[in-house]
């Protein structure tokens, strides 16, 4: 993995682990990480990582309206 180093202004109180999991889950909500290389990333078991994304909004798994029709049409 890469290593990055992020300055955060003084008033924001993060812990690394807690901005490394915030950052993960963004990365997993944009689509660039998997569950599985985002649950690594913030050093969590997959399943510890998928019960926190609901503390962010973000849902497990993406299905969208164009997935509801595709699966419509073909159901």
């Amino acid at each position: 993995m890469k290593s990055i180093t992020i300055n955060l202004p003084d008033n924001v109180e993060l812990t690394e682990k807690e901005a490394v999991l915030i950052l993960a889950v963004k990365l997993f909500d944009m689509g660039i990480l998997r569950m599985g290389q985002a649950a690594d990333m913030a050093g969590m078991i997959k399943g510890d990582f998928m019960r926190r994304l609901e503390d962010f909004g973000v849902p497990m798994f993406k299905y969208t309206y164009e997935d509801y029709l595709h699966d419509i049409k073909y159901a």
